[in-house]
């Protein structure tokens, strides 16, 4: 086993890798760039080094962590997600230094994150994908004509794309064009590769994926699903798992497709494969991350399985301590990521200080967060402050433990999405739990809720005009 890792991450990610390092004994080396020297992961490691002055180019700067890495005597290194975590070319200079990577071979990084490559791969392997180009489109006028051929709607997707960026459906000749030079200035900003290509747009679509395991031995196996259709703009909101839309029978189909479809490019470690779920149960695969995933919590609570620890046991070369017959479900559970957003302002970003934190617990309820009161969340980042997961046996279950939760759970000091989430997780929709991507589109009075009247505020405006009248 390992000595010690350095996390090449920040926030609750870095903080969930700590967590397993503690466990397994191993040592961890937190990096941080000047923004984040008060950050709950610096204070959480067990040593913490400045990497640069730069908010965002400081943690993708792969030279000087592989550096750090070497200077503090680590012999792995967690790629977290986002930043460098499905970058190859950070993979192999990490391999190249003599450390090992915690994460698939920078070849099978290199040929999933690339969407072109991977719908070959896959058609390759006889595993089922949306209708659509398997090369990049070279123009806006093959992108018009592929369109014409394909038929309505269609979607334009980034082929490095990942996190729902680079994303844009287009249901006319003129949306094509006007969308072709966006998706392209937003796919190379995004990802520093502007190619795109062309899918046949699935209405009505459940976003499902699934967790795999591989280790080096050869073994692969599944840990069952994640619904993650209640989203906005393509970026995941609210997860579930397992999926209240599925049967037993597709649950089946689509976890041996998985696996096919991890063996079928050598995979090895933690990975997701996503899969879009037409109306009729159809399904077909859409990408594969490379990665650990955000919403890898909830498979946890449902499975029993860390997942992280995992993932390090497999990069120490270890096999898989379990078979596919070892995995069974227990139980339903639901992620809501907290965002430091304003969903009745468009979910912009709030970043701020928080003046009051107190987060959820009891029975059935974790919490992966990175803030505090007085923390100042900054605005070079991802907005996401925590991660509330929450289990229960039964849905029915679940769904009254999210609103009980979900009321204790408190953030003051601005905007964040909770108003919303106890406000879908009141609703009736929600409570019938089956839900597509178009889920807010399709209930807009989500949206329309009040902020709860909290007796702390009254307390505090009670001070305030005592305070007032007696002249203080």
């Amino acid at each position: 086993m390992f000595k010690r890792i350095l996390i090449a991450n920040r926030g609750e990610c870095a903080i969930r890798v700590i967590r397993a390092c503690n466990e397994l004994g191993i040592e961890s080396v937190a990096i941080y760039s000047e923004p984040d020297s008060h950050a709950l992961h610096v204070k959480k490691a067990d040593q913490a080094i400045l990497i640069g002055p730069d908010p965002v180019k400081s943690y993708l700067n792969i030279h000087r962590i592989v550096d750090i890495a070497i200077k503090t005597g680590c012999d792995a290194i967690h790629p977290g997600y986002g930043f460098l975590s499905e970058n190859s070319e950070f993979a192999q200079a990490i391999l190249d230094a003599g450390i090992t990577y915690i994460g698939p071979s920078p070849d099978a990084i290199e040929n999933m994150g690339s969407k072109t490559n991977a719908r070959t791969a896959m058609l390759a392997a006889n595993i089922p994908c949306i209708p659509g180009t398997e090369a990049s489109l070279l123009s806006a006028e093959e992108a018009l004509r592929t369109a014409q051929d394909m038929g309505y709607p269609v979607m334009l997707k980034a082929a490095a794309g990942g996190g729902g960026r680079g994303i844009r459906r287009c249901d006319s000749d003129e949306e094509v064009i006007e969308n072709y030079d966006l998706t392209t200035r937003e796919a190379t900003a995004a990802f520093g590769n502007g190619e795109l290509f062309m899918e046949k747009c699935i209405v009505e679509p459940r976003h499902i994926e699934f967790q795999i395991l591989a280790d080096s031995q050869g073994h692969c196996i599944h840990l069952y699903e994640r619904d993650c259709s209640i989203q906005r703009r393509n970026q995941k909101l609210i997860e579930v798992a397992p999926s209240n839309f599925i049967d037993e029978d597709l649950r089946q189909r689509m976890g041996e497709t998985a696996v096919k479809a991890a063996l079928a490019v050598g995979y090895v470690n933690a990975g997701t494969v996503e899969f879009l779920v037409d109306k009729n149960h159809d399904f077909y695969f859409m990408e594969m991350n490379t990665r650990l995933q955000v919403e890898h919590t909830i498979t946890e609570a449902v499975t029993g399985v860390d997942i992280v620890v995992e993932q390090i046991n497999i990069a120490a070369g270890n096999p898989l301590p379990f078979k596919q017959e070892d995995i069974s479900l227990h139980g339903h559970a639901v992620e809501f990521r907290i965002n430091a957003e304003d969903p009745q302002n468009g979910f912009f970003p709030t970043p701020g200080r928080i003046t009051r934190y107190h987060s959820a617990g009891g029975p059935g309820v974790r919490v992966d967060g990175c803030v505090y009161p007085g923390y100042v969340i900054p605005s070079f980042y991802d907005s996401m402050c925590a991660k509330l997961t929450v289990w229960a046996p039964t849905w029915e279950h679940t769904v009254m433990r999210c609103q009980r939760a979900l009321k204790e759970y408190d953030i003051r000091g601005i905007k964040t999405t909770l108003p919303l989430y106890r406000h879908i997780a009141a609703s009736e929709v929600f409570r019938a739990g089956q839900f597509d991507t178009g889920f807010l589109e399709q209930n807009p009075e989500l949206l329309q809720y009040k902020a709860i009247e909290r007796r702390g505020d009254i307390a505090v405006a009670v001070a305030v005009a005592i305070a007032v009248h007696a002249g203080l």
